[in-house]
């Protein structure tokens, strides 16, 4: 069984920063590509960031400049620096990875549970 759980999540002040950190543990074998979505009140979930087991970033032009993500992989975790926050980045932020999983050796995407981010005007 593969687990990922988010923490880092909060109460912010417009301008503030956050870090999420999304770790990943259970039956893993090799992680792949991880990365950070988000989902505000009535809207689709979006993409914020990806990072590839090297450590190659993608991020749609939208979210360039203010987030940052990054991983450790000897910790099986990722994260996202998030800075000059502002009332429209207020949302539920999931992580997610792309596992080998080490019994089963089948490859499936995992969610977490998502952690809340709520930027104050």
């Amino acid at each position: 069984q593969v687990q990922l759980v988010e923490s880092g999540g909060g109460l912010v002040q417009a301008g503030g920063s956050l870090r999420l950190s999304c770790a990943a543990s259970g039956s893993i074998s090799i992680i792949n590509t991880m990365g950070w979505y988000r989902q505000a009140p009535g809207k689709q979930r979006d993409l914020v960031a990806t990072i590839t087991s090297s450590g190659v970033t993608n991020y749609p032009d939208s979210m360039k400049g203010r987030f940052t993500i990054s991983r450790d992989n000897s910790k099986h975790t990722v994260y996202l620096q998030m800075n000059s926050l502002k009332a429209d980045d207020t949302a539920v932020y999931y992580c997610n990875a792309d596992i080998l999983d080490y019994y089963t050796h089948i490859w499936n995407t995992y969610w977490g549970q998502g952690t809340q981010v709520t930027v104050s005007s």
